[in-house]
């Protein structure tokens, strides 16, 4: 089995594959420092409180954008899985080409969604994630990745205003239902689910004229990506397994 796994900036994403089929998915928080035993455990545990064994996993791949933690997370699946992980960087074969002023700088997520995105759905595709950053990124038809934006994911925009005011209260981020609130929770929760919307919805279209690709396809992922395609036509699928996938299939390519 492979184990695919996202190294984000708030949680560690896991899914075990038995060849193209994801049977299990769970996640952890990152914000906790581990050691490599204490990685190596914790992802044993799980495998097994969830039906499977350490022994189970043959392959592991990862795609990490938080580099501090690499060597104990790395040395953690070396210990415990018996497995040394495939980390998707440079010189990874992901069957789209980077056409941005240094390739090197794109973070693997966006690069794995996009190798995602392009496979399932075809270009042109404008893939957005919406994690603890969120990234809109354009695949043209002939799988190249154009570039994109990082603008503030919806949490941190949160954090920002109830830590760096003195009167308004931290909330649940959900979809208030009208824009005029007539109270605190409400007037700020109105603002980071709308304002989330009328970001996207605005730079979607700008992506479309700048690369004059009107006919483009929308993906969206990330923890509250499903609320926010639900309420804008501007977003085609929602597909919360992307970046997963999008490991899968850049193994299955490292092996062809």
């Amino acid at each position: 089995m492979l184990l695919a796994v996202d190294v984000g900036n708030t949680d560690i994403t896991f899914g075990l594959f038995q060849k193209e089929e994801l049977i299990t998915r769970f996640r952890v928080t990152v914000k906790v420092p581990r050691s490599s035993d204490e990685y190596g455990e914790l992802i044993c545990t799980i495998l097994q409180k969830k039906g499977y064994s350490p022994s189970d996993v043959e392959e592991v791949i990862i795609a990490s954008v938080v580099p501090k933690i690499m060597y104990s997370f790395t040395s953690g699946i070396y210990k415990y899985l018996d497995c040394h992980p495939l980390v998707v960087g440079a010189g990874t074969k992901t069957g789209i080409r980077i056409e941005t002023a240094n390739p090197r700088e794109i973070g693997p997520d966006r690069i794995v969604d996009a190798v995602s995105a392009y496979e399932q759905y075809g270009g042109p595709i404008i893939v957005v994630d919406y994690g603890t950053a969120t990234t809109y990124d354009l695949v043209t038809a002939d799988g190249v990745f154009m570039g994109g934006v990082i603008s503030p994911g919806i949490r941190i925009s949160a954090n920002a205003l109830w830590n760096n005011t003195a009167n308004l209260p931290e909330i649940e981020i959900k979809c208030p239902g009208f824009l005029i609130a007539k109270d605190t929770v409400t007037s700020m929760q109105a603002g980071l689910f709308y304002g989330t919307i009328g970001q996207s919805e605005y730079i979607i279209r700008r992506m479309k004229e700048e690369s004059g690709l009107s006919d483009v396809k929308v993906v969206a992922t990330g923890g509250l990506g499903k609320i926010i395609a639900e309420n804008t036509n501007e977003i085609q699928v929602y597909d919360s397994d992307l970046t997963l996938r999008g490991l899968q299939l850049i193994y299955e390519k490292q092996k062809r």
